[in-house]
């Protein structure tokens, strides 16, 4: 196999690989970004409403708020020291990205104009502030794009249509990584100081989601397979609002800028589910919402479905009621130059015009709150004491540095990838000038090479795209919004004739190896399949309800009981692997125990566990 050397190697060109990249040249290393895409095509870029920051350029904002609603979005499970450093470090990155280039849209005093965006509040909860920083409803792309610039600005090498399919660790430290050039079939070795996985979700777990078909959990599920445990993985956020059958996201923005949800008999339901907050509660609430609209016979034509509506007339309506200020009211030009991709989106797969009727929205598989454990410099962490993995780091969708507990509040996955990518990248400049290169093992690449050889030989009767369809399926049936234990053990048994098959009875068609689709998208359904596996163990053993973790046989959060993450660890061979799961990684209270010490009153404790209300 062909051997590349650098200090870093990182592993997905995302917005927290790019920043991770960007700030560990900055340091002095020299860096390799090994991506499956190209960069700009990234998942980031799927991106759209905002990244949240308390610049208060339209309301009195302070990072305090931001973390108060962080943590309690994340029903408690947040560990609080991590949400304090997002939220201050938030400004400074949104800041900075703008002296970058980014073309952030603008107040009329030209300041970075700012939304309302669900969970979002100032005064520890008291009203709705508009925090979300965005570019229309393209920020995400707007972030790729100005990374990218500044990476190759900074001379980072990139390995394009490079996948990483492998982790090198030699006695307890990470060597580098075995990726496949998709082009060539052929297998390289990429050998490094450190590695960094930002390789993103699995949200093609399930069959309706907003991930695109890229998202299959590789970075997760490699680390999984080489004794990394992976935390939470039982919290994975359905956004209340995916295009209906397509799951294709219709940004929160649109909410922030006044949209409704309907249901069949005209009503704005959300006020019925969140009296205070309404169509802006968090994302677990709206979704869970809008399923027992479904459940009642109010979904529209009894499809499942409910309308969001951003008419000038409707969203006019309720301002009005509301006694907004004029000056809020918009009309079919605001609409149209503040949401121009959503509006194509729909008018493209849909035919629907929504400045002149409802856009039809189901709850689509959005976000991974779980993965790879990390702390707050992007170190991978092995247990939950917090031992670090010498030349493992992470960040993104795929790492679990618990910023978001139990559900991630709009905005902050942005926030997530800038903050604790940079953090990361610092990191990782400062660990190479010290650390030596750790000897590659005459068998490296071996093991995966040989696995490949095995999926590409399969002569069985099930076809990976087969076995994906009836993954997804169980999913969105068993380990969806509403969960029991009688359907999650449903999937957990369907899951293991699946993996059952996936082993013994595959049937790859194409032998070649130049661009072989069909091995890398049956090697990806493998990481599908040991995700979906862990999230639903996971959730069966979770009894409490929490967060985007919705059990209907155990209704009531409990903090006496499941104040902790999870951490499963994968054990057995590899060619049958089984898991165990743990909950013995404490929350981080640091916040509310730093209040308590200080003796402030009870009922003025502003981080404590409460009962959400909106």
């Amino acid at each position: 196999m062909q051997v590349h050397k650098h200090d870093a190697i990182i592993i997905g060109a995302g917005g927290a690989g790019l920043m991770a990249a960007l700030y560990a040249s900055k340091g002095g290393a020299d860096v390799a970004v090994v991506s499956k895409l190209y960069p700009t095509r990234s998942h980031t870029g799927a991106a759209q409403g905002g990244i949240g920051a308390a610049l208060g350029n339209l309301d009195e904002d302070r990072p305090i708020y931001h973390t108060y609603d962080t943590v309690k979005g994340g029903d408690y499970l947040t560990d609080q020291a991590a949400a304090k450093i997002l939220a201050e470090n938030a400004v400074d990155a949104v800041i900075e990205l703008e002296h970058m280039g980014l073309p952030f849209d603008r107040t009329s005093e030209k300041r970075i104009s700012q939304r309302r965006f669900g969970g979002h509040t100032r005064n520890f909860g008291e009203e709705l502030v508009r925090r979300a920083c965005h570019a229309a409803d393209r920020t995400g792309h707007m972030i790729l794009q100005t990374l990218y610039q500044q990476c190759i600005k900074n001379e980072v090498k990139f390995f394009d249509e490079f996948q990483v399919v492998d982790m090198i660790v030699v006695g307890g430290t990470v060597a580098g990584v075995v990726a496949i050039e998709l082009g060539t079939g052929e297998f390289h070795i990429f050998h490094g100081k450190a590695s960094f996985f930002a390789s993103g979700g699995w949200g093609r777990c399930w069959s309706v989601t907003s991930n695109a078909h890229s998202l299959t959990g590789d970075g997760a599920a490699i680390a999984l397979r080489r004794g990394v445990p992976l935390q939470d993985m039982e919290f994975f956020q359905f956004h209340p609002t995916g295009i209906y059958r397509m799951g294709i996201l219709i940004t929160e923005g649109v909410r922030g800028e006044g949209g409704v949800l309907i249901n069949s008999q005209g009503e704005r339901f959300m006020e019925r589910y969140a009296p205070s907050a309404k169509d802006l509660a968090s994302r677990d609430v709206v979704s869970r919402a809008i399923y027992l609209e479904t459940r009642a016979g109010r979904s529209i034509k009894n499809r499942g479905y409910v309308h969001l509506d951003v008419r000038p007339q409707t969203v006019n309506r309720y301002f009005a009621e509301e006694g907004r200020d004029r000056k809020d009211f918009i009309d079919e030009g605001t609409v149209e130059r503040k949401l121009p991709d959503i509006l194509d989106f729909c008018r493209t797969y849909l035919g629907v015009d929504p400045v002149k009727e409802p856009m039809p929205v189901q709850p689509t598989a959005h976000y991974a709150m779980g993965g790879i454990p990390t702390n707050v410099d992007a170190e991978v962490v092995i247990d939950a004491d917090g031992a670090v993995m010498p030349g493992a780091y992470a960040a993104g969708e795929t790492a679990c540095v618990s910023v978001h507990g139990a559900n991630r509040l709009g905005t902050n996955s942005l926030v997530d990838l800038v903050v604790f990518g940079r953090r990361g990248g610092m990191k990782v400049a400062e660990y190479v000038k010290g650390a030596d290169w750790t000897p590659l093992p005459a068998d490296a690449g071996g093991e995966i090479e040989a696995e490949y050889e095995r999926i590409r030989g399969g002569s069985g009767k099930s076809r990976p795209g087969e076995l994906r369809a009836l993954m997804q399926q169980t999913m969105m049936d068993n380990v969806g919004v509403f969960r029991t234990e009688e359907t999650l053990q449903k999937g957990i048994d369907d899951l293991a004739e699946l993996r059952e098959r996936f082993r013994t009875d595959l049937q790859i068609d194409d032998k070649s190896r130049v661009f072989n689709t069909d091995v890398m998208e049956a090697w990806e359904l493998g990481c599908l399949l040991d995700l979906a596996d862990v999230t639903a163990r996971t959730a069966y053993e979770r009894k409490e309800s929490r967060g985007a973790h919705s059990r209907e046989d155990f209704k009531k959060r409990d903090d006496e009981n499941w104040m902790a993450h999870s951490l499963i660890y994968q054990t057995g061979e590899m060619s049958d692997p089984s898991y165990e799961a743990h909950f013995d990684k404490k929350v981080d209270l640091s916040l509310w125990e730093e209040e308590i010490e200080q003796g402030i009153p009870e009922d003025q404790q502003k981080f404590r566990p409460i009962e959400r209300v909106y």
